[in-house]
């Protein structure tokens, strides 16, 4: 399990960019059914463990941020989410 993913908003913002695709700013927000502030967090901390990178650029003259998982992230998301696939399969290691 990755401490990273344990709050909703990294989980969904991890599992939206599992396809390696670049998503705008305000497409993951809507996607993942949230608010700025908390993206953006969710953004920050993740980056500064390297499982995404941040591009800011202007698409047209409008300021834009897009975000992509990192080959990084994308293992360290996998593994969560198969353990999480095993939990929920009952087959966990009993915690001591």
């Amino acid at each position: 399990m990755d401490d990273a993913f344990q709050t909703p908003v990294r989980f969904s913002l991890m599992a939206a960019l599992d396809t390696r695709a670049e998503l705008d700013f305000r497409t993951l927000r809507d996607l993942i059914e949230t608010d700025d502030p908390a993206l953006s967090k969710a953004i920050s901390y993740l980056e500064n463990l390297r499982y995404v990178k941040v591009t800011k650029g202007y698409a047209g003259n409008r300021p834009r941020t897009w975000v992509v998982a990192t080959s990084r992230g994308i293992d360290a998301f996998r593994r969560h989410f198969a353990a999480l696939q095993e939990i929920a399969r009952g087959r966990s290691e009993p915690v001591d």
